[in-house]
């Protein structure tokens, strides 16, 4: 059975409720699929459908419509979207609701092939015409059919993402600093979907952060596709160290996390801020995707073995206590059993406090596809499994040496039927990415960051007991 992240706020939005009103025009439940940075675009949608006067509801068995918005970034995202669209028109065909709108990479990446695939489906809407989401719902409960997709142009300068109705837990929020990709990277087909890199503007990102720490956001987390890369086609310079000095200067953050770092861009004024600043917590998601240099080279990656050697290093000279997360990808085409050994010797040798293995996914319209030497996916999948066992002797290392420290974690939640436990996260852990600390105590609730003493480990995850009041 395909797990449906059907979602409704678990806290209050900072999408202003003024102009809903007292009987809603509809009602709708929302489905949310793939990366931070789609999270994103759906808390947008749900922010334009609360203020046109739309009503969210937890279930879709009964709602007006149901918005589904899909990944579409490797096989395994596209067939998970696929199911959930399939099942959301099956509530459909059994009358239980009126329409089905897909919006998102899926919808971009496929347009009206989609339709061919799925021909109930009411309406598409691509990444960038989420703006026109309400005009969309209006037409549908209008029986208006004769325009069944809305596909704009990616814009020259992102699109905002205030007024969103977010679905996170009030405490933490995703930033997203820009839109698109440059890299094209061989086996990635994002810039097809999303386009090419726009930065958001700076007086627009801290507008945003401002209106997030208003509403009770203390952990921010700044996603893009390619965060280094920010500031260099708008400002002709990279400027992600200038935004985060004033990211700093923003009061109620407490946290602020990097993810998407590509290894590239590093100024000099970076490290200085990441090396000197209060809030940027010593974490970095740096998605590396291999090691040998000649399968950087088949990947198009433009870094190669020594410079990404030499960033590493200076990273852990210049932040203390720094724990590095990054993306290896197996089975690359030509990938043989040597560059494969080099990447796990590789991975050994740096230790990585988290890491992630994906196989590489025939895509077919990447130029990868037409690489010769595809691997059996046996072959990358084995090759997978003795990365991923490499790296659990790593994590589990590293958790067995916290044992007895003391850290500070941010409480996300109560632990589901453990009453008196809560599940939270030190600064070593993004939110739905990494592990877990299960830390006890009756008084505590969601938002707080609780001074605690790690007393044990459970695998991937940590058990804490509080040593000081929560702030």
């Amino acid at each position: 059975m395909t797990l449906l992240p059907i979602v409704e706020p678990a806290s209050e939005s900072y999408a202003s409720p003024m102009g809903v009103q007292a009987s809603p025009k509809g009602t709708y439940a929302f489905v949310s699929l793939g990366c931070p940075k789609n999270l994103v675009d759906s808390e947008r949608m749900l922010g334009l459908l609360q203020l046109d006067g739309y009503r969210l509801v937890p279930e879709p068995a009964g709602a007006d419509f149901v918005v589904v918005n899909t990944c579409g970034f490797i096989e395994r995202a596209r067939q998970e979207s696929y199911a959930s669209i399939r099942e959301m028109l099956e509530l459909k065909r059994r009358g239980q609701i009126r329409g089905v709108i897909v919006s998102g990479c899926l919808a971009e990446r496929e347009k009206e092939a989609l339709l061919i695939e799925c021909p109930e489906v009411d309406h598409l809407v691509g990444v960038f015409g989420r703006e026109h989401v309400t005009r969309v719902a209006d037409r549908l409960l209008g029986g208006l059919v004769e325009q069944r997709t809305v596909f704009q142009p990616s814009p020259s300068t992102p699109l905002s993402d205030r007024d969103r109705l977010r679905i996170t837990p009030r405490h933490f929020a995703y930033l997203k600093i820009s839109e698109g990709c440059d890299r094209l990277c061989t086996f990635c087909a994002i810039p097809k979907m999303r386009g090419k890199h726009a930065t958001k503007p700076i007086e627009e990102v801290l507008a945003e952060a401002r209106e997030l720490a208003a509403d009770g956001v203390r952990e921010l987390n700044i996603v893009a596709q390619d965060t280094t890369f920010y500031g260099i086609d708008l400002y002709g310079r990279p400027r992600l160290a200038e935004l985060l000095r004033e990211l700093e200067q923003i009061e109620g953050l407490d946290w602020i996390r990097l993810l998407y770092l590509y290894p590239q861009n590093f100024t000099d004024e970076l490290f200085d801020v990441l090396a000197g600043s209060r809030k940027i917590v010593p974490y970095l998601d740096i998605p590396l995707q291999h090691i040998n240099d000649t399968m950087l080279r088949r990947m198009q990656r433009r870094v190669g073995r020594a410079e990404t050697e030499a960033l590493l290093g200076r990273l852990r000279q210049r932040i203390r206590g720094l724990v590095l997360r990054t993306t290896m990808i197996t089975g690359f085409p030509g990938e043989t059993d040597e560059q494969f050994q080099e990447m796990l010797e590789f991975v050994q040798q740096q230790r990585f406090e988290r890491l992630g293995v994906f196989t590489y996914s025939f895509e077919p319209d990447t130029p990868a596809a037409r690489i010769d030497g595809h691997l059996p996916e046996e072959v990358k999948e084995s090759r997978r499994d003795a990365l991923m066992a490499a790296q659990q002797e790593v994590a589990f290392a590293w958790n067995r040496a916290q044992v007895g420290r003391r850290h500070d974690v941010l409480i996300d939640t109560p632990a589901p039927d453990q009453p008196g436990v809560w599940l939270g996260r030190t600064y070593a852990d993004a939110p739905d990415i990494d592990g877990v600390v299960y830390v006890t105590g009756r008084k505590l609730k969601p938002g707080q960051i609780v001074p605690c003493e790690i007393v044990a480990t459970s695998d991937y995850d940590l058990v804490a007991a509080p040593v000081g009041n929560p702030r």
